[in-house]
């Protein structure tokens, strides 16, 4: 029988970009997260509440951290569940405190209690859902929530971009409207200045780069830019709307005639929705071979949000930037106090 060839590659298609290309070949062997850990590592592990760490992830997660001396757990769920699965895992229950809690909704009250008394300084999510914990966290009366919305960011190491990516909001808001993004966008900057970058450069995606009434993208990311000319935003350079392409590639924003300080060189990717910023991160991971850090802002103090499909690096990451975050934030308080002002701590 006759054998058929493979269909040869048209010579009209796009070449590989020689920028990506040599990003990429440059990260092989690099860790982006190295610095953060190290910066988190030097300063005092911070007590922090853990929701219901009944899975084997979980509760490695929380050991694993304490380990690296980033945090000191405080465990919240049912001890009759936690007994055992610290002994199949190797786990010395006894070094940590435990909070015996009867369920999964309980173990998200009682760890959001235990902030609210000054007992943790940081939340961090076991195997319960994402909704079950932050239900507790953005409740009227007893939760943390504060003058902002709660946004969700994935820090990400991608093997083909020079520098740290963070992808916002994936995770929370599922179509968030212009005061929404506002939030999501500042939030973003806070965490950005948190690890060290003074003038984070955000990318605000549609599918276009021009703006188009009928696209609502398209004018959110118009009105956001305004918003930071005007102070409404601060501390970040801002453009968009960007399509993808244009934002992450300089090569394709020069063919487009785009004349930008963040399009090629983002920091921060804010996304249209949840949709598009969810299967992005999920692309780069499992893809494109990225590590995910993931943090939730927005409350009283930081969220440490892992996942089942998380590594240790990402996990452990995840928990520095946490840390990272808390000190900006007494930092911030000490100088407000000290400059007599009573502004909004990020």
């Amino acid at each position: 029988m006759p054998t058929s060839s493979p269909p040869s590659i048209p010579a009209t298609a796009t070449a590989p970009d020689p920028a990506a290309a040599a990003a990429r070949a440059a990260s092989a062997g690099r860790d982006l997260f190295a610095p953060l850990m190290a910066a988190a590592r030097a300063l005092p592990a911070l007590p922090t509440a853990v929701a219901h760490p009944c899975s084997e992830a979980a509760l490695q997660a929380a050991h694993e951290a304490a380990l690296d001396g980033l945090i000191v757990p405080i465990l919240v769920g049912p001890a009759v569940r936690l007994r055992p699965l610290a002994a199949t895992l190797g786990i010395d229950l006894a070094a940590y405190r435990v909070v015996d809690v009867p369920h999964s909704h309980a173990a998200a009250a009682a760890a959001v209690a235990l902030v609210r008394a000054g007992e943790a300084e940081l939340l961090m999510k076991g195997s319960l859902h994402t909704d079950e914990l932050l239900g507790a966290v953005v409740d009227r009366e007893l939760g943390l929530r504060t003058g902002r919305r709660l946004s969700h960011v994935f820090l990400m190491d991608v093997p083909a971009y020079p520098k740290l990516l963070m992808i916002t909001d994936a995770a929370i808001n599922i179509v968030p409207d212009l005061e929404t993004k506002r939030d999501i966008c500042q939030n973003a900057i806070d965490l950005a200045q948190a690890i060290g970058l003074a003038r984070p450069k955000v990318a605000i995606l549609s599918a276009v780069e021009t703006v188009n009434p009928k696209m609502p993208s398209t004018t959110d990311a118009a009105s956001l830019c305004k918003m930071a000319d005007r102070g409404q935003i601060t501390g970040g350079v801002l453009d968009g709307p960007l399509a993808m392409d244009n934002a992450i590639s300089a090569e394709a924003a020069r063919i487009k005639g785009i004349r930008s300080e963040v399009a090629g060189d983002p920091d921060i990717l804010l996304m249209p929705d949840l949709e598009a910023g969810n299967i992005l991160a999920k692309q780069l991971t499992f893809m494109a071979g990225a590590d995910a850090a993931g943090v939730v802002l927005g409350a009283r103090v930081p969220i440490v949000l892992t996942s089942r499909a998380d590594g240790v690096r990402g996990r452990l990451a995840s928990c520095a930037v946490a840390v990272l975050l808390a000190r900006a934030r007494r930092l911030a308080v000490v100088a407000a106090m000290a400059g007599g002002t009573a502004g909004e701590v990020p």
